[in-house]
């Protein structure tokens, strides 16, 4: 099949523009000043634009079948070597190509981030002189793999189109026989041994200890610094789960610390509650566009115990873990939360037809972004058997408009047991890419990308333009010839996502009706270009 290229004339976009509506002045924001201070890293630069790009109107109809911004991750757990490494001691080659070809599956499945495990316990997967390698690695801990896996993650990620979010336990030091017992002589809980509380075989970092607590936060700052991450993540461990016939040994710090508070659990939520907090000011002193996010047990109280609280009848983590996720939504201490909601709809101790709704109403109105944690881990077990394991769950999901995102657990569940499951969310709801959420605090809008061009020939069509040197990624529309502006407002024409240093795409488009592309540029607060001058492929 032959193909015919041309550029679309100003005029023609003009009239194009003109159909969707006049675009108010100062639709594009001023961001004079961008560059200010943030507190040990400095924002994207940005820019009003360029000359003949007008922005996608803002009251374009869209369809809820086709959402642009969704977050769909998943978890790569690095403790006890559950996704990655696969083993302790693989050779630095094979620990790359084993990640390759982890992030290679999340983008094959339409995922947009991975939240990555760098800090299983009091260690780093990272490069660090502040705490030792996690022993995951080379089977010691302290032991030099050779390389920066995350650094190595965070490149092939965005390589990818991928956000990467840098997972951190804030308190786990480790098992007792495996860990507590070979930590290395320069371990912070060997310099401070007054920091851990042993616990059902378990050391933890004493919430309750200011040093301590801070110690945890510089720890995050230094990784938020140093690195290009997308995000900080907080699972569900905070005061430990509880273990039965044992007490959390905390006096200490309670007798140190715990004046002005009515009773113990009061003072643990509050130490907890700094926590989040302290992370969350850090983070945002530090690089604005980075968000922090927790993922909580699913329940947070039952409503036997707080007439508020959810249908429910299992552990709550206000009480159980000193977790109160609500004060860090209302408080605007987190960006996103994802609940962990383990459970298939219809379990009557925590069922998930009840808890979506619930966690959907706490967001409601907050900034707060709600994505929700699915239980991979858990296809074929009971209440979750069928190709439909998970699409039934997100089939819910989009009764909530609330609910803007998934988060699976885990990665070597997506090839194991749950593949079939999650091959069918793909078919089902992610038939199209979606742009990550923005961050908050955004500073205008990256420049639109220049000279766009497009090369046909008779399998496909391949697209190429220049992008400035902030660019984080690019989206690629391809849309009717005649359709205006506002065909981009949702991602019905969205076809690809694309990592930063991308500047080109082969669209296998081989359609008989005439096509027009669109290139954006999102910044490093996820906010895109507009779309400067389309280039139209039309058949010959």
């Amino acid at each position: 099949m032959g193909w015919l290229t041309r550029a679309v004339a100003a005029a023609a976009l003009l009239s194009v523009t003109a159909a969707c509506g006049s675009v108010p002045e100062g639709a594009v924001p001023d961001v004079s000043g961008a560059a200010a201070d943030t507190g040990g890293g400095s924002a994207p630069p940005t820019a009003n634009g360029t000359a003949g790009a007008e922005p996608v109107p803002e009251d374009c109809a869209t369809s809820a079948e086709f959402p642009k911004r969704q977050l769909r991750g998943v978890w790569i757990a690095t403790v006890r070597n559950i996704d990655w490494p696969s083993e302790s001691g693989l050779s630095a080659d094979e620990q790359r190509d084993e990640l390759v070809a982890q992030l290679d599956r999340a983008a094959e499945l339409g995922l947009n981030a991975v939240f990555f495990h760098v800090r299983p316990t009091a260690d780093a997967v990272y490069r660090s002189e502040r705490e030792p390698w996690a022993r995951y690695l080379t089977g010691k801990q302290g032991g030099d793999p050779g390389y920066d896996p995350l650094e190595f993650a965070v490149d092939q990620a965005h390589a990818r189109g991928l956000e990467l979010h840098a997972w951190f336990n804030p308190y786990r030091v480790g098992w007792q026989e495996a860990d507590i017992d070979h930590l290395v002589d320069d371990h912070p809980v060997r310099r401070n041994p007054d920091w851990m509380i042993t616990y059902d075989d378990q050391g933890y970092l004493d919430p309750g200890n200011p040093e301590a607590r801070a110690w945890v936060v510089d720890v995050v700052a230094d990784v938020v610094d140093r690195y290009d991450i997308d995000g900080v993540h907080f699972d569900d461990y905070f005061y430990p789960y509880p273990a039965a016939g044992e007490a959390f040994d905390d006096d200490a710090s309670w007798r140190a610390h715990g004046d002005g508070f009515d009773d113990r659990a009061e003072w643990r939520r509050d130490n907890v509650n700094q926590l989040i907090r302290d992370v969350h000011e850090r983070v945002e002193q530090t690089k604005p566009w980075v968000r922090f996010g927790v993922s909580p047990f699913g329940i947070w109280r039952n409503r036997s115990s707080d007439p508020s609280g959810s249908a429910t009848s299992g552990l709550q983590s206000y009480d159980a873990l000193n977790a109160d996720t609500r004060t860090w939504i209302r408080e605007g201490w987190i960006d996103y939360v994802v609940p962990q909601l383990y459970w298939p709809q219809g379990f009557a101790t925590a069922d998930y037809a009840e808890l979506a709704p619930w966690w959907a109403a706490e967001v409601a109105g907050t900034g707060v972004d709600l994505y929700i944690g699915q239980a991979a881990y858990r296809v074929g077990e009971d209440g979750w058997r069928g190709a439909d394991a998970l699409s039934r769950q997100l089939d819910l999901n989009t009764a909530h408009p609330e609910i803007t995102g998934d988060v699976y657990f885990s990665m070597k569940d997506l090839d194991g047991r749950a593949r079939q499951a999650v091959e069918r969310v793909a078919a089902d709801h992610y038939t199209r890419p979606a742009l990550p959420p923005t961050a908050d605090d955004a500073r205008g809008t990256p420049a639109p990308v220049g000279g766009l061009a497009a090369e046909a020939d008779a399998e496909g069509v391949t697209l190429s333009w220049e992008g400035g040197a902030d660019d984080r990624m690019y989206a690629v529309y391809r849309v009717p010839a005649d359709a205006d502006l506002c065909a981009l407002a949702d991602a019905e024409h969205l076809v690809a996502v694309l990592g930063g240093e991308q500047r080109t795409y082969r669209d296998a488009y081989d359609g008989s009706e005439a096509v027009r592309y669109h290139v954006t540029a999102l910044d490093a607060f996820r906010v895109e270009s507009a779309p400067a001058e389309g280039v139209v492929v039309a058949p010959g």
